[in-house]
């Protein structure tokens, strides 16, 4: 297998002209141009291969934003075989769609089967196989070796994946699974970035190694958890997860009914629930040196905004390190950083990565909201940006614009008006179409933020 060499940075991003049908962002038939600006090369880290930006798709205007802001390949699931039932995934018509269009951007589409699945699964497995053979997706994750081993006999033009639900954490494993064709192997997240280097100096070099680098960790080993089944009755392994290990959970004490008693660490112990989210964004060197090849993002269940604004940190960050990391004492820019804080997140950790355990934390296991989308751009007319509201917002407001160059910056809202060009004061009404005058241009397909007023 030849693995897909993406142009070396810096690249030139610009948004599209074309205006757009309705939808969170612009849909198909719109098109990124990637030209590269005019600069010499740097060093010979320039003559190595990039590494890949792996986003997730839950829907079709997922994909759209993993692909407008720079994913190198997107995963997605089918309506059967996947491990995450929650999203809307993609009938066998939004599956060729899907694959057809990231091909146009010049993208990988792998598509998920990594369910364990149980007997009377199977007889609709090999169809299934053969639809995705059929529609030219680049690569099946898989997790269970029967399903490798029809995965290569129904979709023997398809590359295969292993899912980290096969808990690859030595360098025979990785081998074993490279022997019975497949091209990449998932890593189990429980890996330190030490460990991933032995198995990256050890393991067959055309055997490509992906890791998750961002997103909500699984209980147990890999994600293989039964705590959900244990609970609702919904198979984790199955695609169905209630994630139960996000729940907030109390102690009652069986002599003293009707008090209950807080689960929490003191000390270094106590460490029931994974209370974190994984972030890596600081960590781009480190990941790179280790001979980590694709850079996984956790959150097909996630919104359409969550992967813009991940997948655009990543691969800014990704590609400021291709451009100055040889530089000494290199950190990623700090607007970058501060990107990650504008989604819903729980606390950042470093999983596992530097060794130890992730930890968790006590004072809140829940999530942080600092920003909302406002609104996003469709389009614009008269000189004035049109947009569909997603949350109240008013004339005088100072937005946070991401637009699809990915770097963001600040606009005042310095006039207001309806559909019919009238001026209003706010904009209190679920997808009412909007103009905007603002102090700098919002192209098509911008997302407008603010800060929530409690994050203040």
């Amino acid at each position: 297998m030849q693995q897909r060499i993406t142009s070396i940075l810096p690249i030139c991003r610009k948004p599209a002209l074309q205006r757009s049908n309705k939808g969170f962002l612009p849909g198909q038939g719109v098109r990124i141009l990637r030209a590269p600006c005019p600069v010499q090369r740097m060093d010979s880290m320039e003559k190595e291969q990039k590494n890949e930006i792996l986003a997730p798709a839950g829907d079709m205007e997922c994909l759209q934003n993993a692909l407008h802001f720079g994913a190198d390949a997107v995963y997605l699931a089918g309506r059967e075989f996947g491990m995450r039932t929650a999203p809307e995934n993609f009938d066998r018509a939004g599956l060729k769609e899907a694959i057809q269009t990231a091909h146009h951007k010049g993208a990988k589409l792998y598509v998920a089967c990594n369910i364990l699945p149980r007997n009377d699964q199977l007889p609709r497995l090999p169809g299934f196989l053969e639809y995705i053979n059929q529609c030219g997706a680049d690569a099946l994750i898989v997790a269970d070796m029967g399903v490798l081993a029809l995965a290569k006999k129904y979709a023997p033009q398809v590359d295969v994946h292993i899912s980290t639900q096969a808990g690859i954490v030595n360098y025979e494993s990785a081998r074993a699974f490279y022997d019975m064709g497949a091209s990449r192997v998932v890593l189990a997240r429980e890996l330190s970035l030490e460990e991933i280097a032995q198995i990256r100096a050890k393991a067959p070099s055309r055997l490509e190694l992906e890791c998750f680098v961002h997103g909500a960790m699984c209980v147990s080993f890999s994600g293989r958890c039964l705590l959900s089944s244990y609970l609702t009755g919904r198979d984790a392994n199955r695609g169905d997860c209630a994630q139960p290990c996000r729940w907030k959970y109390h102690l009652y004490e069986e002599s003293r009914q009707g008090r209950f008693f807080p689960v929490e660490e003191h000390n270094g112990g106590t460490y029931l629930y994974n209370s974190r989210d994984l972030c890596m964004i600081d960590h781009i060197k480190a990941l790179v040196q280790a001979g980590i090849f694709s850079f996984k993002i956790e959150g097909r269940a996630k919104s359409a905004y969550y992967t813009a604004v991940v997948t655009n940190a990543y691969r800014k960050a990704l590609d400021d390190y291709y451009q100055n990391g040889h530089a000494e004492g290199y950190a990623v820019p700090e607007w970058i950083r501060q990107e990650l804080d504008k989604i819903s997140h729980r606390e950042y950790s470093t999983g596992f990565f530097f060794g130890g355990e992730p930890g968790q934390t006590q004072d809140n296991g829940g999530y942080i909201r600092n920003y909302e989308v406002v609104a996003v751009c469709i389009g614009r007319r008269g000189g004035r940006a049109v947009v569909t509201q997603r949350n109240r917002f008013f004339a005088g407001d100072t937005v946070d614009v991401l637009p699809y160059s990915g770097i963001p910056f600040q606009a005042k809202i310095r006039g207001l008006y309806d559909s019919q060009g009238n001026p209003v004061e706010s904009a209190p009404h679920p997808m009412q179409e909007l103009l905007i005058e603002t102090d700098e241009e919002i192209s098509d397909g911008a997302i407008l933020r603010k800060k929530r007023a409690a994050a203040d």
